[in-house]
């Protein structure tokens, strides 16, 4: 049975993909010994920034300046760049039409979060947003999902965690909660099924099928 729902959010249900890759390549360009490539980022991609920008500049290396100078070409560039997955509104408000239980489980920071959630209208459906910033630890350590299972007053066990990275299948699997992978990952479904996920998603519209399936 699944009664709850909690999504990532980039590369999940809203497609940041180009803004992200862009962000490190233009705003890093002149800060790093070599200009990063796209294969070079995508598998960190689902990690905090600050850990993606330590992989990139090496340990020990100070990466505030560079946080900053992502954030900055991140936020002017942000609406522009920023959409949906195909499907994505639609399924979520059937979701929440149906009774359940939606959230949000993040590696980003509370204010872009709050931002694409708002520009999307997806803000209203979602009983609760964890971010970076609300636990110690981040994903793949299990304690942004259990906070939002707790937030929600939901049961691990009839809980999905959907995401595009092998830190949201840890991190669900740490919780004791159901998995999905979603094969539009860039990281490609490969990569996820590596780190065997419960359900493997190819549409959003899957999730409707998935749930009706496991709730009959």
């Amino acid at each position: 049975m699944i009664t709850t729902v909690l999504f990532d959010l980039d590369g999940t249900i809203i497609d940041t993909n180009e803004l992200i890759i862009s962000s490190f390549i233009n705003s890093l360009h002149s800060r790093l010994p070599k200009p990063l490539t796209r294969e070079e980022i995508i598998p960190h991609m689902g990690d905090t920034l600050e850990k993606q920008l330590q992989q990139f500049a090496g340990e020990g290396h100070n990466v505030e300046e560079m946080v900053q100078a992502y954030r900055a070409y991140n936020a002017l560039h942000h609406d522009e760049m920023v959409k949906t997955f195909p499907h994505v509104p639609e399924v979520v408000k059937e979701l929440h039409k149906r009774g359940i239980k939606l959230g949000v489980v993040t590696t980003k920071i509370r204010p872009s979060s709050m931002r694409v959630l708002n520009t999307f209208g997806l803000t209203e459906y979602m009983g609760s947003i964890v971010t970076v910033n609300d636990v110690v630890h981040p994903k793949p350590h299990a304690e942004p999902v259990l906070k939002a299972v707790e937030e929600l007053q939901a049961d691990p066990d009839t809980t999905l965690m959907v995401g595009d990275s092998s830190f949201d299948i840890l991190a669900a699997k740490a919780a004791g909660v159901q998995s999905a992978g979603v094969a539009w990952s860039l990281k490609g479904e490969e990569t996820l099924r590596r780190y065997e996920p419960d359900f493997m998603l190819y549409d959003m519209r899957d999730i409707l099928d998935l749930v009706s399936r496991e709730n009959d």
